[in-house]
């Protein structure tokens, strides 16, 4: 059950907008020390420090992300598990993000920096929703829509949520497109209420000034 919990609080702490632009500091950061360096060994690393030691360990990742324990603690817990196989760029940045008390968006902050890679090299992650899976024609005609009107080379993550009833979904960073059914029906009852709002109150107007007083 505990597990659940911190698996539902990684999940918000992601999709926060105001952690996502904190943790977009961090990954830019990251990438300026690497310059020209081996951008890929490090997201790579990144996406390791994740699978292979977050993951399979929550506790651990409880310990980093706790408020009770010393900021002393924490530093020789990375100088203990992450520095003796970490390359010094990456274990530096997690010393700052527990310096700054912000080890708690060391998963966004990793999120963050493959985006930001992808952004760079000309590509852009777009989230695609659908009420039924897409078929490969579908998938083809959006990635050409997209690449036309974002200049960029888009890398669709699809999903199914069967309550939007038809249509898709597209979410492009903070920016979201609702063409699904469920929002156009939404967008109709209100269109219906607000005229059935409207003839009341034309019905009122015309029994307080009868025609011809």
């Amino acid at each position: 059950m505990a597990d659940l919990q911190q698996q539902a609080r990684i999940r918000s702490v992601l999709d926060d907008p105001t952690v996502r632009s904190v943790a977009r500091v961090y990954a830019v950061a990251l990438l300026d020390a690497v310059g020209n360096g081996d951008v890929a060994a490090v997201l790579e690393e990144a996406r390791s420090f994740i699978t292979a030691v977050l993951d399979p360990n929550p506790k651990f990742e409880r310990l980093l992300t706790s408020a009770a324990l010393p900021l002393e603690d924490k530093l020789k817990w990375i100088e203990k598990v992450v520095a003796p196989a970490g390359t010094p760029i990456f274990t530096n940045m997690l010393r700052v993000l527990a310096k700054h008390d912000r080890l708690d968006i060391v998963r966004s902050v990793i999120d963050t920096l493959e985006r930001e890679i992808e952004d760079r090299s000309g590509r852009k992650r777009v989230k695609v929703t659908s009420a039924l899976p897409l078929s490969d024609t579908a998938l083809a005609a959006i990635r050409t829509k997209l690449t036309s009107s974002l200049a960029a080379d888009p890398i669709l993550e699809t999903s199914v949520d069967p309550a939007l009833l038809g249509g898709v979904v597209i979410r492009i960073g903070d920016t979201v497109y609702d063409g699904s059914m469920r929002n156009r029906l939404k967008q109709l009852r209100a269109r219906l209420r607000e005229r059935c709002l409207n003839e009341v109150q034309r019905g009122r107007d015309r029994f307080r000034h009868p025609e011809g007083n």
